[in-house]
Parts: C-alpha cells; structure tokens; sequence
C-alpha cells in the first residue's frame, strides 16, 4: 500500500510539471506564428483561453500515464490513454486540436518518468531516454510503420505519407532525438551562459525550428513555408539568438512576417514544451537526490548528456 502510495504521489507531480511546462510554452513571447497570451499568432480558431481549457483537460491524462508507465504497461495501454486523453481535449476545444503532438511526446515522457523511478533510477535525460527505447522501442517501431488505412488520421500522418517527412511517430521510436539531441542540449547550453528562463526557451524553439520537419507548417504551406520557418531560425540563430541586442526586435518581426504567411511551427512548440518537461524532471529529481544525499549523482547524469550532444 505504501508502494502505490508513493507511485500515485510521484505521477501527480509528474503531471504538474508536464501542464506546466506546456504553460510555460504558451506564455511566451514573441515566437513566430504560434499563440500566445499576447495574441492568436497566425490562428483564427484559436487562442490562449483555447490552451488553457486544453491543458486544464490533460492533466488526468499525464498523471494516469505516467502511473501506467510505472506499472510497467504495454504500448497498447499507453496509446489507449492518448487516444482518451486526445478525445477529452478536442471536447474541451469544441474540436480545435492545441495538443495532440504534446499528447503523444509528453506522454511518452511521463510514462518514461514513471517507469524510472519504479526502477529506481533517476530522472536524467539519458535515463529517461533509455527507458524509452528499452522498454517501448520495438512497440514504437511496430507503430510508426502507418498502413495505408491511417493516413487519413490526422494532418501529420497526410503530411508524412504526401511529402515523405518524418513524423512524431517516427520521433518516438527514435526515443525523441529532437528532445534529447536538439531542445535539452539547447536548454542547458543558454542556462550555463546565464540566460533568462525566457530567453533560453526562445532559443531552444528556434534551434528546434531550424531542425525538425514540422508537419504543422508542412500541412499550412508545404515545403516552401517549411523553408521559410527553417532559413528564419537558422538566421535568428546565426545572429546568436537572443544573445544579440535586438534579438526581441528581429523575433516580432519574424512573428509577424509568419502570421502574414500563415506559418505556425506548432511541432516545434509541442516539442520545446516536452524539452521543458526534461529539464523540470531532471531538476525534481536533482532536488529530491539533495534531501537525500545524491544529488551529485542525479546532477551528473543531467550535464553528461548534455555536453555529449
């Protein structure tokens, strides 16, 4: 009873921190094209109350998840919860999709979270990932080849079958490389320059932008405005990101410019907000190691991926 005690009590906070780094992403501010508090970037069906009501509608779904992941459940009983947890966000949107990518990135996450620390290994990103592959990797593998029937799902599963681009299923059975190889390395590389919160997510969702092909901008414009989003985060990036002086100038310019096209990296939103989650779990599980004497090993694991990227 103590046990489980202990599992129910770790997927909650689990779960707040995985609402919360979803906020984290909404709040901020100027990122091209996407919604925010200040505005609906390039969305007419959409707004910051929108994600909110979704978020609200998700944090069951993030804790259950990552229970299952500590008991060990198959892929079959992960994917049923982000089927559920996909069906209550669409009722709470009345039918506006905000967070299916984060559904299934975050999820894996969570339930990646859950199963770490049912074995009783920390939350370092190499951990996590590990555990990912180890434990769902082939099931993932099995999932990502898409039959014919189920490209008609969503707009990634189109995107992915028109254009021949991977996808977040593809993502998962890689154990989210664009998290662990591109967001999380990003996150800690402008936290150890002493950058804002702030500052160091702006730079990590353009650095995703410049790397993954997202099929959000991909199902909006195709190719030429998946160029777009790619040769403006790589410039932003060549400038030093927000390290150059005028680097909140030269973003709300970009942010303009995308909602004049129409551009919207949600992909790459969704995957800024898992790299957050990364980081929240790798510094709970730092903090927790401290009240118990090891938290130099559970620090470690946190810099050693990092810096090998």
């Amino acid at each position: 009873m103590q046990a489980r005690a202990r599992a129910r009590a770790y997927a909650a906070q689990v779960a707040r921190l995985a609402v919360r780094s979803l906020y984290h992403e909404l709040c901020l501010y100027p990122k091209p094209g996407l919604v925010s508090l200040v505005d609906n970037g390039s969305h007419d069906d959409m707004d910051a109350a929108t994600f909110v009501r979704s978020l609200f509608s998700l944090r069951h779904y993030f804790r259950k998840i990552c229970q299952a992941g500590w008991d060990d459940a198959p892929f079959a009983q992960l994917r049923q919860l982000g089927m559920e947890a996909e069906r209550a966000m669409l009722r709470a949107t009345r039918g506006i999709n905000t967070h299916r990518g984060a559904i299934f990135s975050l999820g894996l996450l969570c339930a990646s979270a859950g199963r770490a620390r049912a074995q009783g290994m920390a939350s370092t990103p190499a951990s996590l990932r590990a555990v990912l592959l180890i434990r769902w990797g082939m099931e993932l593998s099995q999932h990502a080849a898409v039959k014919p029937a189920e490209q008609h799902r969503s707009n990634g599963l189109q995107v992915a079958a028109r254009y021949a681009v991977s996808g977040a299923r593809e993502e998962g059975a890689l154990g989210l490389p664009s998290v662990f190889e591109v967001g999380v390395p990003a996150l800690l590389a402008a936290t150890q320059r002493g950058a804002s919160q702030r500052c160091a997510r702006i730079d990590t969702l353009y650095a995703l932008m410049a790397h993954i092909s997202d099929s959000n901008v991909y199902h909006r414009a195709g190719p030429d405005g998946a160029r777009v989003v790619r040769q403006h985060a790589q410039h932003f990036l060549a400038l030093g990101g927000t390290r150059h002086a005028r680097w909140h100038a030269l973003a709300l310019e970009g942010h303009r410019n995308f909602v004049g096209l129409r551009l919207s990296p949600g992909g790459a939103a969704d995957l800024l907000a898992a790299s957050c989650l990364v980081q929240a779990l790798a510094s709970a599980g730092a903090n927790a190691g401290a009240s118990t004497g090891a938290s130099v090993n559970a620090a470690a694991g946190f810099t050693s991926q990092g810096s090998a990227t």
